[in-house]
């Protein structure tokens, strides 16, 4: 063998060697991706968001060591169809999943659709989801391990117990693999509860006594269980104050302090394999809390969301950002983040990936919500413009009467204000609640309880036809069905 042909064979050998350990490099430079979706969590029910009753010292910890977002938004208050978005970075109606996924509802995304965790896998991410799921079909929205197939409101499932949800996620961080993991946490609280009937049944009416939201007297393992009293909670506006919504707001509390113990075990977790300094976690939850008023709504308290990111090497622990994001967002910020591919084409969001350290972000004031169903028989398709000063509300559908779902028309909050006869609901009026005009516009600076519509006031529609021509333009843009409404009605 000449000396030329043996200096090509060493240079090609030292090539590999060098294009493999780039590879290698690229792997591991790359973060790990944690995603916790929690279930009906609002801002509300946050130590760090600025409630001094409640008990969440894990997640307040986060974000003392990360960023707190104070203007995040779901797009959709409805558990499959924000889940969905989260997922894939389309809104429900351009992904085609239009209300609940599970029973009789069946709901589903379109078969040629390419969710998160089947991108991240393309780009070299191993993927792993536990606890609730709740969209379909599996094949668009697949993982490469599944440690527990949730079911949708099922009392038994492993997304009620999130301490031992976090305990099986540990050979995910310990495998002996070069590639970096993303992990979707799905946990179930503090959804309300159901019971089971007599006959077999599940439900969610349990008036007089107040809905558990899944707390049981057996608690569940390595919880330990942090209750409240009633007369010490805080009511939210939007909420009336009577005996039954205190005593229900503090089963949810109770719900709310067990998925916070979940989360610090996870990162406890994360810092005892050594991943916690290379992962990306972000808090997030699918929607608002289960009450009339927010749940299955646009009005912010459905909406208006924790969102909590601890980025590795992060240089400004603790910072807030202000800038107004949605789930539309997340998936293209992930992607970003993981070094894949972010088609222009193929989201209705934009990365924000350069505000996860707390960075300003010019440009972010608006944000946008359409929602379509939730059960099959809630059919009440509102599409919203939200600005930092104002929100319009468009009801599609106004000439029906607001459709309730059946968690929230079951709470004794809402049952308890039926009976006493009352003709108003929080500050809001209960028929203004059912019987809705075309148009909602809310000024947020003088009425953040979005009581006063504004729609039909002289003196406002100019700020009105702007924000309904910004309606049109975002349906247009994200392909939305409801767009031809404009024309043949």
């Amino acid at each position: 063998m000449n000396w030329l042909v043996r200096t090509w064979l060493f240079a090609g050998a030292v090539l590999a060697v060098t294009l493999a350990s780039a590879r290698a490099a690229e792997t591991t430079s790359r973060p790990n991706i944690v995603l916790i979706v929690a279930d009906d969590h609002g801002t509300d029910a946050l130590g760090c968001y600025g409630n001094p009753v409640i008990k969440t010292p894990h997640l307040d910890a986060l974000a003392a060591d990360g960023t707190r977002f104070t203007h995040a938004f779901c797009t959709t208050a409805s558990c499959s169809p924000s889940r969905s978005v989260i997922l894939t970075g389309q809104h429900n109606h351009r992904n085609g999943m239009y209300g609940l996924q599970h029973d009789m509802h069946h709901f589903q995304s379109f078969d040629g659709l390419k969710s998160l965790p089947v991108r991240l896998a393309e780009a070299g991410y191993r993927t792993a989801r536990i606890g609730k799921f709740h969209v379909a079909p599996e094949a668009v929205y697949a993982f490469q391990t599944v440690l527990s197939g949730g079911a949708a409101n099922d009392p038994a499932s492993l997304g009620r117990s999130p301490v031992e949800m976090a305990n099986q996620t540990r050979s995910v961080m310990t495998v002996r693999d070069a590639r970096p993991f993303f992990l979707y946490f799905a946990v179930d609280d503090p959804h309300r509860g159901n019971i089971v009937l007599p006959n077999g049944r599940p439900s969610f009416e349990t008036h007089p006594a107040p809905n558990p939201f899944g707390n049981r007297a057996a608690g569940y393992p390595g919880i330990t269980a942090v209750t409240y009293r009633p007369e010490d909670v805080i009511v939210p506006a939007f909420l009336p104050d009577t005996p039954e919504a205190r005593a229900e707001l503090a089963q949810y509390y109770q719900a709310v302090s067990r998925l916070d113990q979940g989360v610090g075990r996870l990162v406890q977790l994360l810092k005892e394999t050594g991943q916690y300094e290379r992962t990306l976690i972000v808090y997030i939850s699918d929607n608002g809390v289960a009450f009339p008023g927010a749940k299955t709504t646009l009005y912010d308290p459905g909406t208006r969301l924790p969102c909590i990111v601890r980025a590795p090497a992060r240089q400004r622990p603790g910072s807030v950002q202000a800038a107004m994001v949605t789930w539309a967002d997340l998936t293209p910020t992930l992607l970003e983040v993981a070094g894949a591919p972010v088609p222009a084409d193929a989201f209705d969001g934009r990365s924000f990936r350069g505000g996860l350290d707390g960075a300003p972000l010019a440009g972010w004031d608006e944000v946008y919500g359409s929602h379509t169903s939730h059960e099959i028989t809630m059919y009440y398709p509102m599409r919203s413009v939200r600005t930092r000063r104002h929100k319009l509300i468009h009801n599609l559908a106004s000439g029906l009467q607001f459709p309730f779902a059946l968690d929230l028309i079951q709470s004794p909050t809402w049952i308890s204000v039926q009976q006493s006869g009352a003709t108003i609901y929080g500050r809001r009026p209960i028929a203004q609640f059912l019987r809705r005009p075309e148009y909602e516009l809310y000024d947020l600076e003088t009425d953040p309880a979005e009581v006063t519509n504004l729609a039909d006031a002289p003196e406002q529609q100019t700020v009105k036809r702007a924000l309904v021509e910004k309606l049109k333009a975002f349906q247009a843009a994200t392909k939305d069905p409801w767009i031809h409404k404009w024309t043949y009605e």
